[in-house]
């Protein structure tokens, strides 16, 4: 049978596959950043009981497994009288496991400015709000956006676990496809070619805020040449 015309009946049921599929990343991965902050700034705080409570959550969602996660907080949680939504169990879920991988982020591009950085606040005598918001947290956030993207694609490749839970994803619709119609070459292939243009997409995104955010703190990229723009040309050394 021709792929088209088997696959052309499918075509909504894939797009509202990629829906879920963008829609969790994105909330997940907002729900990831707040969390991200929260628990890396708590990681930074001088009382021992802030640092305990961060490093507890850090390691618990760090050391147990994703999918164990999702499934806790959808066949669990009703047993003490919480039911939530399959999409909020996905985005909950997203939104803890890399959002306990972002605090360790946060509290490494923060432990990584200079600390000439941080004594020049304590010469200016600033407060320590002032001090994180004014120049510690510009500059660590160039050092965050590298890892927080990585941390963006791998939780784009994570979401057919939603599955599991009942929401029909780019995976699950291939998934059905392939049960019903056969195809499995051209489908599967479809769905690397979704998950690549998506995860190109979030890509650009974050090269474009490290843009940004490197010219809030005066770091300029030189710029670059072309491969199809002539090359400069060079001056000879005189003798």
């Amino acid at each position: 049978m021709d792929f088209v015309t088997d696959f052309t009946p499918w075509v909504d049921d894939l797009l509202g596959g990629v829906w879920i599929t963008v829609l969790v990343t994105v909330l997940g991965a907002a729900g990831a950043l707040v969390i991200s902050f929260v628990f890396g700034l708590l990681a930074q705080a001088k009382g021992r009981l802030p640092r305990f409570v961060a490093r507890t959550f850090i390691e618990f969602f760090r050391g147990t497994s994703l999918l164990v996660q999702l499934w806790w907080l959808f066949f669990v949680l009703p047993a003490f009288g919480w039911t939530l939504e399959p999409l909020a169990v996905g985005v909950t879920a997203f939104a803890l496991n890399f959002g306990a991988y972002g605090a360790e982020v946060v509290r490494g591009a923060i432990n990584a400015v200079p600390r000439a950085q941080w004594e020049a606040t304590v010469a200016c005598n600033m407060t320590a709000y002032q001090r994180m918001r004014l120049v510690i947290l510009p500059q660590a956030v160039v050092g965050m956006i590298p890892p927080f993207n990585n941390l963006l694609i791998q939780l784009l490749k994570s979401t057919p676990l939603v599955y599991t839970v009942t929401l029909i994803d780019v995976t699950a619709v291939t998934q059905d496809f392939r049960a019903a119609e056969g195809h499995e070459a051209y489908i599967f292939g479809l769905a690397l070619l979704v998950y690549l243009a998506l995860a190109y997409l979030l890509t650009l995104g974050t090269r474009a805020l490290e843009r940004r955010a490197k010219a809030a703190v005066g770091q300029h990229e030189p710029a670059r040449r072309r491969w199809w723009s002539p090359a400069r040309p060079t001056r000879g050394v005189t003798g």
